[in-house]
């Protein structure tokens, strides 16, 4: 014994040479190691180590291995508590079992006061090794303390592999066509990263393309890191400092994939002539515990000691699980999944049980509906009986379950329920016919609704386009532009209703209304208001003609038209006089139009952008009228029709008009020369906002009085262009960010044989032509009209 523990001293001295024979190891875990069978018995409750999450004082530990019968080598099987990395275990912590041996080949220990971590060992029997060690274990606490850690988390991180892999399998043999929206929920619940490319092979190579490259396709889930924090200026920490650039990753996937790596370093100072120590990963199915490694185990000297981990002692509660659903979602709408955000050891492992949703209901009736975790559907699903809920409106629905031997209770989810006949209409139940008229029904649930149609006097039923406002309102669009004053039948149909809601309207033809027209001088449109307004066909005055334009209607239930006219209309005297307006059925009226002098308004000079070059990226060159959100615009306007002062304000804003802001001489962003000339500068994204894309547009304030809008520029997300590569033949590759941005690119001005960039594509890498002469041609989803021009640069000689 004493020459042993002498000889794994020496070893441990000779860490720089033991350490590299042990790099070369495989890091994928795919060989199939020896099965160990445990439960773990707290109180009176015994569970299978499968649905046990973490260990705690006083619990106990049943262990065995379960070997074939005709084993021929000799398994020790040691299992050891530890107490801290600086904090060696006694050596009546560890506890052995002689597995060929009936009477002796089971353990049942009880988890010591003040254990933190546990480990298990299956070691070949020979004189002195178990001896040995508890000696290793004892001499170096803090490497199996670690090794516990990491090897516990890397094996959760391989059974969310496996779940995927085997969903996977599942749905080609049995559902082929199905596998593109199984195979996206299955990487989202367990956390997997998803080569979205697989799916635009032949339907036979799917399969095969989603689970290749597995190291690489578990993703981190906001864990820490692995050994290699430990380890100081080795191999190992020059492979996770590549990992946290985004280059490398970023951080992104998780340390399962370089744990071998990792132990191989670390377990390399205990290798001696006699023994070495190699990781294994342990998934837990039922009672037992399949150990995965990554080498195969060696009986000649040096021996394998295999090292399996143990669910952690004092794990803490249960996790905060977290729903993903924001928005109201209804229980009896078919295939409901409840998502949970960032929870993949829910649908990996057994850890979490007897789960139910919890409902209290709003007539005070409580009903807990059993769940199952179904990765492949996206969440949890309904496994019970759901009708006796009936149309009762759900006041809470929460998860409980338990997690291990502990109850959880949440998260909530934003759940409805509710009876169809719920719903009444506001104000009331009459409605306007000869137009499409919106309707507000009120106090149902609005994501239980399944559909809305509405049945004439004929009996014709045509279907409804609705939307929710808010939780207990849905509006929907009456398509009344072809129906004739009468009573009419709204039908509102419910998930899981057997009949739909009948509320009758009552179809009023409204009287025509015409208040007044107005125009501004100059100005090409004008403004009708008044009711029934859809019914004007043009209106004339002054010897011009205006023809309709866009429709407004408010909240007092007027309409507000817009007339344009292509004539002149500067010199129209200003005043009142009458408008000759003429109606679709034929119909002429008059209503009193009000001219009034010009409005202030401005027209642009010139315009400049300032982008500032980024080092490393292929600088765009845009249209003259379009800039990036970032880019700096300074323009030019001249006033027309008014002198400018220090209190005037030119106003920008987005099309849609849903972003604005004013430049004025008091916040330095707008400058004056002399009475009529202006000069504003502006960067987009800090004036509209990051969402501010597509056109803005410009107007001169002037006190409580607005002119005209006119055209300022064009705003354009623009991709990150870092480099092109060429093949020596064929076509070349572009690299770089944001290259989502991009719908087209061409190696010619014309876009003869563009390449189509499919929408969603999120890579960094972009199949393109080979470019002529380095120049490519882009087209933005942004400014689909324009054309991009990309000058890559000319390679340095001598590289």
């Amino acid at each position: 014994m004493r020459t042993l523990l002498t000889r794994l001293l020496a070893f441990l001295a000779a860490l720089s040479l033991a350490a590299p024979a042990m790099a070369q190891g495989n890091a994928t875990f795919d060989l199939a190691g020896p099965v160990l069978t445990m439960k773990v018995t707290r109180g009176k409750v015994s569970l299978p180590i499968a649905q046990v999450p973490g260990l705690r004082i006083g619990d106990r530990v049943t262990l065995g291995a379960d070997l074939p019968d005709d084993q021929s080598a000799h398994y020790l099987l040691v299992l050891a508590f530890l107490r801290g990395a600086t904090n060696p275990p006694p050596k009546n912590w560890f506890f052995k079992a002689e597995t060929w041996n009936r009477k002796k080949a089971t353990l049942d220990v009880a988890v010591p006061e003040g254990a933190e971590q546990a480990i298990a060992f299956l070691a070949p029997d020979t004189g002195g090794g178990y001896n040995a060690l508890v000696n290793a274990v004892r001499g170096r606490p803090g490497v199996f303390v670690r090794a516990s850690q990491d090897l516990f988390q890397a094996s959760l991180d391989r059974a969310r592999l496996e779940a995927f892999v085997a969903g996977i399998a599942r749905v080609e043999e049995a559902a082929p066509d199905r596998l593109g929206p199984v195979s996206t929920a299955l990487a989202q619940t367990l956390a997997i990263r998803l080569n979205a490319d697989c799916l635009s092979r032949p339907r036979a190579l799917q399969a095969a393309c989603l689970t290749q490259n597995r190291d690489g396709m578990v993703l981190q889930t906001g864990r820490g890191t692995s050994l290699a924090e430990m380890l100081g200026g080795t191999p190992t920490q020059l492979a996770y400092s590549l990992a946290a650039t985004k280059e490398g990753g970023a951080g992104f996937y998780s340390p399962y994939i370089s744990l071998a790596r990792d132990f191989a370093r670390l377990f390399g100072v205990f290798r001696s002539a006699d023994y070495q120590y190699a990781p294994a990963l342990a998934v837990g199915a039922g009672e037992t515990l399949r150990l995965q490694l990554n080498n195969p185990p060696s009986f000649q000297n040096p021996k394998s000691v295999l090292v399996a981990p143990l669910p952690p002692i004092n794990a803490g509660p249960p996790p905060a699980l977290r729903a993903t659903m924001k928005d109201a979602v209804c229980l009896m709408r078919p295939g409901l999944a409840l998502a949970l955000d960032d929870a993949p050891l829910v649908f990996a492992t057994d850890y979490a049980r007897d789960l139910s949703l919890r409902l209290v209901l709003a007539d005070g009736r409580t009903l807990d509906l059993p769940l199952r975790a179904d990765a492949e559907r996206g969440g949890l699903v309904l496994t019970g009986d759901v009708t006796a809920i009936g149309t009762a409106a759900i006041g809470e629905a929460v998860l409980t379950g338990r997690w291990g031997f502990d109850t959880f209770s949440g998260p909530r989810f934003p759940l409805q329920n509710g009876a169809p006949a719920a719903w009444t209409p506001r104000p009331d139940n009459a409605v306007v016919v000869g137009r499409d008229t919106p309707l507000t029904l009120q106090g149902g649930a609005a994501a239980c609704v399944e559909q809305v149609s509405l049945r004439d006097r004929a009996g014709t039923t045509k279907a409804v386009e609705w939307k929710p406002d808010g939780t207990d309102a849905i509006v929907a669009t009456l398509p009344l532009a072809r129906t004739r004053p009468g009573d009419l039948t709204l039908l509102v149909a419910h998930y899981g209703a057997a009949a739909p809601a009948q509320i009758t309207l009552k179809g009023q033809t409204e009287a025509s209304r015409l208040e007044g027209f107005t125009l501004y001088t100059g100005d090409s449109e004008g403004r009708l208001i008044g009711a029934r307004l859809d019914q004007v066909e043009r209106l004339e005055v002054a010897g011009l003609t205006f023809t309709p334009g866009a429709l407004t209607r408010d909240a007092g239930g007027g309409d507000r038209l817009v007339l344009t006219t292509t004539g002149a209309t500067a010199t129209i005297p200003t005043g009142g006089s009458d408008a000759r307006v003429v109606l679709h059925d034929g119909r002429v009226t008059t209503v009193r139009a009000t001219i009034t002098a010009p409005r202030p308004r401005v027209e642009l000079v010139s315009r400049n952008v300032e982008t500032s070059p980024v080092a490393g990226h292929v600088a765009l060159a845009l249209p003259d009228n379009a800039l990036s959100p970032d880019a700096r615009l300074t323009f030019s306007v001249r006033a027309v029709n008014t002198r400018l002062s220090a209190g005037d304000a030119i106003e920008v804003a987005t099309a849609d008009d849903a972003a604005t802001a004013k430049l004025t001489v008091a916040s330095g962003a707008l400058q004056l020369i002399g009475g009529d000339v202006a000069v504003g500068t502006l960067v987009p994204k800090d004036a509209l906002g990051a969402a501010a894309v597509g056109p803005i547009k410009m107007r001169l304030v002037q006190g409580d009085l607005a002119g005209e809008w006119q055209p300022l520029a064009r705003v354009v997300r623009l991709p990150e262009v870092t480099g092109l590569s060429c093949a020596a033949t064929g076509g070349c590759t572009l690299s770089g960010e944001r290259l989502f941005l991009i719908a087209a690119v061409a190696a010619e001005e014309t876009f003869a044989k563009p390449e189509i960039v499919p929408m969603g594509f999120v890579d960094t890498t972009l199949e393109v032509p080979r470019p002529a002469a380095g120049v490519l041609f882009l087209k933005l989803h942004d400014a689909p009209d324009d054309v991009v021009k990309v000058t890559m640069p000319a390679k340095k000689k001598g590289r």
